[in-house]
């Protein structure tokens, strides 16, 4: 491809990104404020919002059945989500799904699960996969807040506000218990920490993640999302953390997690130190757009993971 043809698909793909983003959006914004930062929905598709500033990211889906909410945030911001939630519909919270059982999406299950209610006049269900409760149980989490309603298999489905809800779950990605959620006829899928747009992926070992895992729930993610017009729109995709997204991002994710997983196998056969490969600086050209400076999600955390699990495998 010459140099002139390559600008002038990336000018194209700009272009195309700027109208889908200017699509995603039909309706204004709602912001709920209370004191402290402030708590925006965003619309995404169908029935799906996004709720932004909590934490993580959370979808609401509203209909006439009541609303579905998928991950609650962190528990100090509850009550502007459930401002922000009622701004949305003024129906009652009946689901609660949580994609992980990570404090910034399961902080606000008691509040906001209490606020809603069952058919039956209880508080609303909150569900998730098996592991998550373990862990929660495990992490001294009150069990108020568990999600009690729980499955073991590799996916739940129902149907709500005439919608299917799809629920897969992902094992050893972000953690063992990662689910992520499709809502069919919307086209909506939330992923859950297995993809973020901020940082690099955070894999927790400790709580069961791999570097093979997080690549298979990427792919898992790829499968079911389908591009609308020149691989841009079609199923958009709600990251754990960051702006709403489609295929054609999760496939710069992937592409970028496998570049760098290889590129550091290539320097644990030449026999490197962990030192060395970061010395060597593997997600150089990446460090732009995913690069965090200290915390789970940092370079040098991202590329510590990748080494342990690649040089444990190796045994």
């Amino acid at each position: 491809m010459s140099t002139t043809s390559l600008f002038t698909g990336l000018r194209f793909r700009l272009v195309v990104v700027g109208l889908a983003c200017v699509a995603l959006a039909p309706t204004p914004r709602v912001r709920a404020q209370q004191g402290g930062g402030d708590v925006e929905t965003i619309p995404v598709q169908g029935n799906v919002h996004m709720v932004v500033g909590s934490g993580a990211n959370i979808a609401v889906q509203v209909g006439e059945d009541g609303v579905l909410v998928v991950d609650t945030g962190l528990g100090p911001m509850a009550e502007k989500v459930i401002a922000a939630i009622r701004r949305l519909s003024p129906g009652p919270i009946r689901w609660i799904i949580n994609t992980s059982g990570d404090p910034d999406h399961t902080g606000g299950n008691d509040a906001i699960s209490h606020a809603g209610k069952t058919v039956n006049g209880n508080a609303a269900a909150i569900h998730a996969h098996e592991n998550v409760l373990t862990r929660m149980d495990k992490s001294g989490v009150p069990d108020s807040a568990w999600p009690l309603n729980t499955f073991y298999e590799a996916s739940k489905d129902f149907s709500f506000n005439d919608e299917a809800v799809i629920l897969n779950h992902l094992p050893a990605a972000h953690t063992n218990g990662d689910t992520i959620v499709y809502f069919r006829r919307s086209d909506v899928i939330v992923a859950g920490d297995v993809f973020m747009t901020t940082t690099y992926p955070v894999i927790d070992v400790r709580n069961g993640g791999s570097v093979q895992g997080s690549i298979d729930a990427l792919n898992h993610l790829l499968d079911i999302a389908v591009p609308k017009k020149q691989e841009e729109g079609g199923t958009y995709v709600i990251p754990g953390h960051g702006r709403v997204s489609d295929e054609a991002d999760v496939l710069e994710y992937r592409d970028m997690l496998v570049i760098v997983r290889d590129r550091i196998g290539d320097l644990i056969k030449k026999g490197m130190t962990l030192d060395q490969v970061k010395a060597a600086r593997p997600t150089l050209d990446f460090d732009p757009r995913y690069s965090a400076p200290s915390g789970p999600a940092s370079t040098a955390q991202f590329v510590e993971t990748i080494y342990r699990d690649l040089s444990q495998k190796k045994k």
